[in-house]
């Protein structure tokens, strides 16, 4: 019985040692950013704009779509700015901009 429960005992650390690597470079700080923020907010991800490394961790610019319409064209998005520490993990989120899709920055 004591080995039995050794043995779940390293796999149970080897997953959470495996979910505690951190963000190494800006290609993996965007892919947590943009799943930690569809998953929070539920719209759909569009892309990512920009990603700048912090002190802290990583602030990454995450495009959704949050109104779908037909056409295309006259659909609402949004750009979240994410911040995530160095381990992946959301910080704070906030929405700095909603456009139609295809308009061009003033």
């Amino acid at each position: 019985m004591t080995e039995q429960r050794e043995g779940r005992t390293r796999t149970a650390s080897k997953t959470t040692a495996s979910r505690r690597t951190t963000a190494r470079g800006p290609q993996e700080a965007a892919r947590r950013a943009g799943d930690s923020l569809t998953e929070l907010i539920g719209h759909p991800l569009e892309g990512v704009s920009a990603v700048c490394r912090t002190e802290q961790g990583w602030r990454v610019h995450v495009d959704v779509m949050e109104v779908p319409r037909i056409p295309d064209t006259t659909s609402l998005l949004a750009t979240y700015e994410v911040e995530i520490d160095q381990d992946g993990e959301l910080m704070q989120y906030r929405r700095v901009r909603r456009y139609r899709r295809g308009w061009a920055d003033d």
